[in-house]
């Protein structure tokens, strides 16, 4: 590598580093409590259990399971309602005052055994809502989440031309070394670039795949004015089905579990919400392996005839986008897949932290070879 492109590498790395740093650093400690999610609920007393019965008689309907959440709030309408990944018997319904968008819901917990409501919580409030905001979009919505994609590609970036520079430089020592006995900047030369090639792999994983989860709103909506608009072409202009006029919830779900199976039910989607539309209940159905259950399959049930209208295949941005979600957080794997990614993601705090140290003192020691000619005296000696 001639020494006009090393500059240049090492421009393009100090540079896309620099620029992302501070965000990476924020991402990176909000990531970590977000890596232990569940845990962190279970130990806040935030997470719901089921309460011990003297005999289980049968469950309730789906109706029965979504009355039961709407008797707490008659005003407010269901957007989403799912089964809880632990407890299939725990139901998720989630309210808002209104069918649109909105930033007001609640999240009722129903035992569908009994229909008791085990836990009535606002989602937007609480520890971990404040660190997923923080991590997903900085509190700005689609253009937070962007601006946060941008600085993961300059991670990448920074990751790649690090790498770049790193392979000429191992073949002058070997790999592993920590020059101890040198200087404090060079030790921690030495530690950046260690670390750096340590955590390269992981950290490529992590900052492509957070960049495709900042996605996530534009390919959804692209999906459905795409590949969901056509199959709307019949119900086009026609308002949102009025909850008076629906089929019996049970129904619908009866029907999407009838032409899904073998599948399980992951989560709904009712008319007028952001993943179905203004005359469909969408039933999104997942496998029952590891991998097939990170891949989703939608089922579009008319809300009003509670017949199947269609069945699209993701696409495949889509099925992308779903299986980098658990990868970016290492929710995968169990215990050991986590304690590994929160060691990987410490590691990468130390990276960047003594990214910007090594700037700072080659600043510094720039400016001081820089006066030192012009610190003399009239004699001619330095001062």
């Amino acid at each position: 590598m001639t020494s006009r492109s090393l500059r240049a590498w090492s421009w393009v790395h100090t540079w896309s580093s620099l620029v992302c740093t501070v965000f990476m650093l924020l991402l990176c400690l909000t990531g970590l409590p977000l890596i232990f999610h569940h845990e962190i609920e279970h130990l806040s007393g935030d997470a719901v259990e089921l309460p011990v019965l003297a005999q289980n008689g049968p469950p309730l309907s789906f109706d029965g399971v979504l009355q039961a959440a709407m008797a707490k709030y008659p005003e407010r309408v269901v957007q989403y309602a799912a089964a809880d990944e632990e407890d299939a018997r725990i139901w998720h319904v989630t309210l808002t005052p209104t069918p649109a968008p909105t930033d007001d819901y609640k999240s009722i917990a129903v035992d569908s055994r009994t229909g008791q409501v085990l836990r009535d919580a606002k989602t937007s409030e609480g520890f971990m809502y404040w660190m997923l905001r923080l991590h997903v979009d900085l509190f700005a919505g689609l253009p937070g989440m962007l601006f946060l994609g941008l600085m993961g590609l300059l991670l990448v970036i920074a990751i790649i031309s690090g790498t770049v520079l790193y392979a000429p430089f191992m073949q002058k020592i070997e790999f592993g070394t920590v020059r101890r006995e040198r200087s404090t900047r060079l030790k921690w030369l030495d530690l950046h670039n260690l670390l750096g090639v340590v955590t390269l792999v992981w950290a490529l994983v992590v900052g492509f795949t957070g960049v495709v989860n900042t996605w996530t709103d534009l390919l959804v909506k692209y999906w459905q004015s795409t590949h969901v608009g056509a199959l709307l072409a019949p119900y086009q202009g026609k308002p949102i089905v009025p909850v008076a006029e629906r089929a019996p919830m049970q129904a619908t779900l009866s029907a999407a579990m009838a032409h899904a199976p073998g599948m399980q039910l992951s989560f709904a989607a009712f008319p007028g919400t952001a993943y179905s539309s203004p005359h469909h209940v969408t039933y999104f159905m997942r496998g029952d392996t590891p991998l097939t259950s990170k891949l989703l399959r939608p089922v579009l049930v008319d809300a009003r005839t509670a017949q199947v209208t269609a069945s699209p295949e993701l696409p495949w941005y889509l099925s992308a986008l779903l299986i980098s979600q658990p990868l970016h957080f290492g929710d995968f794997g169990g215990m050991p897949m986590k304690i590994l990614w929160a060691m990987l993601d410490l590691a990468t705090l130390v990276v960047l932290g003594s990214g910007v140290y090594l700037w700072v003192r080659r600043r510094a020691t720039r400016q001081n070879a820089e006066a030192l000619p012009l610190r003399v005296v009239a004699d001619g000696q330095p001062v």
